[in-house]
């Protein structure tokens, strides 16, 4: 295959120090003050690699959002590029539990893993198939805001740039030492309000209806539904009940994480949540349902397929994939619309979602001149 003329600069060095000023800019998902402040620096710097930003308002109190287009306008379907700004860890994580350093080959700081290494490897990547004469279809990258709370308020956005798109690369982590990703389980969310009566738990307990007890039995129903076998896991992951010790609760609430393989169980378990029904003297409430379609791997074994010949011929690397992982993200979507998707191509490491995250420098590299080679050879 013919390498692209134009290189970009990937000394470790420059590239621990740009990504570390990514890193330094804290962005929860639920500050959107601090998105916004990343998406300023994505911006600018995008506008120093001679691209232009379009920016999309955010909405629903998430942050904005970031477009970058470039290659030929040639009328072709073009390849969309997805990257979330957003981070898992909360402002102050960086003065206190994670901050940014270098130990051996490993970046530390809060979402360099997941995933502002990847996404700043992929901006490089951009910018030299952009300039390099060499790219084939029209070029989109957005940069989102929301991925790490389920992607509510972009998915639309991501869903329109994926109809448009030949195919869609997604900058998550490579995993298990830089292998990509290739397919993932749908994801469900749901809420549950168990009702029951309030009463002073010493003089009148027998007349009290005890919602935390209710929300209990209905925990160990909901988990009950895992089933390892088929793929299928279910978590209550929060619950909040109560108002004092002397009172008999009348209301509890909580979360619910539903995992699957498939879209028939998908709608199968989410049906059976949603279903679920209160003992006599108690009334259950729940909402929510199936946040991330599953993306199967079938949807983009061509694409995988090129991106391990190029992997192998113009790098000496054999990429290898993970065609099943529990974690969802944004290719879930444009996977179940049956775009050609391939997710892991961000920069390797461990610990996402952790106070032990980190990046392998010695993989931004070659990660960086992959995504390069796939968007001027897709």
């Amino acid at each position: 295959m013919t390498p692209s003329p134009h290189q970009t600069d990937l000394s470790p060095e420059r590239a621990v120090a740009a990504i570390s000023r990514w890193l330094a800019v804290e962005s929860p998902t639920d500050s959107a003050e601090g998105v916004n402040r990343m998406m300023d620096l994505v911006a600018g710097e995008a506008a120093d690699l001679g691209l232009t930003a379009e920016r999309v308002p955010g909405r629903d109190g998430f942050g904005d959002n970031l477009i970058l287009r470039a290659g030929p306008r040639n009328g072709e379907p073009g390849l969309l590029v997805l990257s979330h700004l957003d981070t898992v860890h909360p402002i102050g994580t960086l003065a206190n539990d994670l901050p940014v350093r270098v130990e051996g080959d490993r970046l530390y700081g809060p979402g360099v893993y997941d995933m502002k290494g990847g996404a700043w490897l992929a901006l490089q990547a951009f910018a030299a198939a952009a300039h390099g004469g060499l790219a084939r279809r029209p070029l989109t990258f957005l940069f989102s805001s929301d991925e790490e709370t389920g992607s509510v308020s972009t998915r639309g956005l991501i869903e329109d740039l994926g109809r448009t798109s030949a195919a869609v690369l997604v900058t998550e982590p490579g995993r298990d030492g830089g292998k990509v990703v290739t397919g993932r389980k749908g994801v469900g969310r749901f809420d549950v309000h168990v009702e029951g009566r309030p009463s002073h738990a010493g003089t009148r307990h027998a007349d009290g209806r005890n919602a935390i007890r209710e929300a209990a039995r209905l925990i160990l129903e909901i988990e009950g539904l895992t089933d390892y076998a088929r793929g299928v896991t279910t978590t209550v992951g929060t619950i909040l009940g109560g108002t004092a010790e002397n009172v008999v609760p009348q209301h509890c609430r909580f979360a619910v994480d539903l995992r699957v393989v498939t879209a028939a169980d998908g709608q199968d378990y989410a049906g059976r949540i949603l279903g679920l029904s209160a003992s006599p003297d108690f009334r259950v409430t729940v909402t929510g349902g199936m946040n991330r379609p599953p993306y199967d791997a079938e949807a983009g074994a061509a694409l995988y397929a090129h991106a391990k010949a190029l992997a192998r011929d113009e790098l000496g690397l054999d990429l290898g994939e993970v065609p099943l992982t529990g974690g969802g993200s944004d290719g879930n979507f444009t996977a179940a619309l049956g775009i050609p998707t391939l997710d892991g191509l961000g920069i390797d490491g461990d610990g996402a979602h952790t106070l032990q995250e980190y990046g392998l420098i010695s993989s931004i590299a070659p990660r960086l001149r992959l995504m390069q080679r796939l968007l001027e050879t897709l």
